[in-house]
């Protein structure tokens, strides 16, 4: 049996399935979605997407949520851990304090022993600082490296 890689998908993935105009990270996330689908991967999310989401417009934020729906496998939780990791990455100036929401989103996937998160916010998600600084953070507190990436490395890339 395969091993089937667990995905975070940050609420920036939600945003780009929809996106009005055509671009490659819209493709990608069709791409990634239909990955999903076909069972290659576990798709996760948190309380903190759907959070983030509802600020859409009505009609966009339905729409969103029929999408976790369909596709996602669970919502995870842990808040006392979470709150702790993500203390320890604004701590650390990982993630500035301003972006809260974006450390625990990490954390989320951290606490909950996903794979990758799956994101497009490359401000303070999919970062090479970001990676390396929760990766050493999360080893020091007994939690594993994960890995923090677009649809496209997720899909280019053969876990066969």
């Amino acid at each position: 049996m395969n091993y089937i890689p667990k995905l975070y998908l940050e609420t920036t993935i939600f945003n780009f399935y929809y996106i009005d105009k055509e671009s490659q990270k819209k493709e990608d996330t069709h791409k990634l979605f239909e990955a999903i689908r076909k069972g290659k991967y576990a798709a996760f999310t948190s309380e903190y997407v759907l959070k983030e989401l509802a600020r859409d417009n009505n009609i966009k934020f339905r729409k969103m949520i029929n999408l976790i729906e369909k596709y996602v496998y669970s919502m995870v939780s842990l808040e006392e851990e979470i709150n702790f990791i993500t203390k320890v990455y604004i701590g650390k100036r990982i993630i500035p304090n301003k972006y809260l929401t974006d450390a625990k989103h990490i954390a989320m996937a951290t606490v909950n022993n996903l794979d990758f998160v799956v994101s497009y916010n490359m401000g303070h998600i999919v970062k090479l600082k970001t990676m390396i600084g929760t990766g050493f953070a999360n080893l020091h507190h007994g939690y594993r490296q994960i890995g923090l990436c677009t649809p496209r490395e997720i899909v280019e890339y053969d876990f066969d």
